[in-house]
């Protein structure tokens, strides 16, 4: 059935960043740095994605073993949520899966959005993407007041799915060459744990042979729990969070399937309490679980087809570029299926796992943040131009931080200068720019 409906359009803005992660909040805050009038439009309640409303528990490592290289306002928002965080304050050395307290990380974003000027939207959904000649004209976003239409010069697309880069014609590729995305997860809080046994005693982690991870898989009373994946961190007195447990096929462009793994990931969480209360009671005996996450931990879905596609050789080469924006060493952490016994994996799938040695990083272009075929868009975070076995390491939020902060700095300068056309930005002088504000790149 076709309907029309007259809608009010704002048109007043320089830029407009769909989606409040990570990526989001540092694209924002940068662009709006430059002067420019900034909206952000998320669709919760929060700032911060994955590290807030995800309830991840700790950060990726922000180092590359000898010294942070996820700088700028990354490096802010990072030692300002530990500054926070008594038991985490930062030192020297201490920069790597250091633990994350959501209500802490929410202000943080709040403050510096709020520093800067950026206009932000919650509970706001993007809904329709108008497209005339390669370029964005205006979204259609739906609140408790309605549908509405924002025009600005420049778009940043931060959702994570790259939807509003899709829904504007853009290619793009999803999961591997079969179509399969990593597996999601469902974080969640336990409190009531005894600090000192968990300290000392409670070793969860698979790396630990004595971890009870593998009793739980194999006990029946626990059907969810069927793989060794369990990461903790402690985020506050006799309070863990808790990254643990695999849902396979979660398809975030189809809203029916998100709420069926919302529903799985809360099960999953409540037997990760029953199961660590049996088998770790010093520790976990009395433990209540007092959140699940209001969102579920999608690793991957659509990747843009850009002007260029980061790869795994890029990766395995340390590669740098003319114009990179931002380093990354995160390793290839790629959440796949358990083989079956005789399968032959990939040659790609085989890096799975690998790590840099202390001082290495690659170097990630500005090139894969320019959708192919749109003027005046740009994406980032874990959607930007890359292959599926990279999007492994770059997906996770300090490399979101980094390319989020790169792309509102473009965005500005394309608003500024060009017409807005993102592809005209001068990148050496946005290289400068971002070196100014502390960002580490060769």
């Amino acid at each position: 059935m076709l309907f029309s409906k007259e809608v009010t359009l704002d048109n007043s803005w320089d830029i407009i960043v769909a989606g409040g992660g990570p990526s989001g909040c540092t694209a924002a805050a940068a662009a709006a740095r430059e002067g420019k009038k900034v909206l952000l439009i998320e669709s919760t309640g929060c700032l911060g994605g994955m590290g807030t409303a995800g309830l991840v528990p700790a950060w990726c490592p922000f180092s590359d073993q000898e010294k942070i290289i996820y700088k700028g306002l990354a490096e802010r928002v990072f030692s300002e949520t530990c500054r926070q965080m008594p038991h985490v304050a930062v030192q020297k050395g201490y920069w790597d899966w250091v633990p994350i307290d959501a209500e802490v990380l929410k202000r943080v974003y709040d403050e510096l959005l709020q520093e800067f000027g950026v206009t932000v939207l919650f509970h706001t959904q993007v809904c329709h993407v108008d497209v005339a000649d390669g370029r964005v004209t205006d979204v259609i976003v739906s609140n408790k007041g309605g549908l509405y239409a924002y025009a600005a010069q420049i778009y940043v697309d931060c959702t994570g799915d790259a939807d509003l880069a899709v829904w504007a014609g853009a290619d793009y590729s999803y999961g591997d060459d079969d179509g399969d995305v990593q597996a999601a997860s469902m974080c969640f809080t336990l409190a009531n744990v005894d600090p000192y046994y968990f300290e000392y005693h409670a070793r969860l982690h698979p790396m630990y042979p004595e971890s009870p991870i593998y009793q739980i898989i194999k006990d029946d009373r626990y059907p969810d729990i069927k793989d060794l994946h369990l990461c903790d961190a402690l985020i506050g007195p006799g309070v863990i969070g808790f990254n643990a447990g695999h849902i396979w096929d979660v398809d975030t462009s189809d809203p029916f399937c998100v709420s069926r793994a919302q529903m799985k990931g809360r099960q999953m969480a409540k037997q990760f309490r029953d199961a660590l209360a049996t088998y770790q009671p010093d520790a976990f005996g009395s433990a209540h679980l007092v959140n699940t996450a209001p969102l579920v931990g999608i690793r991957e879905t659509r990747r843009i087809h850009g002007l260029y596609t980061l790869t795994a050789e890029d990766f395995v080469e340390r590669r740098s570029f003319e114009d990179e924006i931002a380093r990354n060493c995160y390793y290839i952490d790629i959440h796949q299926r358990p083989s079956k016994e005789g399968e032959q994996q990939t040659e790609k799938k085989n890096i799975n796992g690998l790590h840099y040695k202390p001082g290495e990083s690659h170097g990630i272009p500005y090139r894969c943040l320019i959708p192919q075929g749109l003027q005046n868009m740009l994406v980032a975070g874990r959607s930007i131009s890359c292959d599926h076995v990279v999007q492994g390491s770059v997906r996770v939020m300090p490399v979101c931080l980094v390319t989020g902060e790169a792309a509102g700095v473009a965005a500005a300068m394309a608003a500024q200068d060009h017409a807005g056309a993102v592809a005209q930005v001068d990148v050496q002088t946005l290289r400068r720019k971002l070196v100014e504000y502390g960002a580490y790149i060769h």
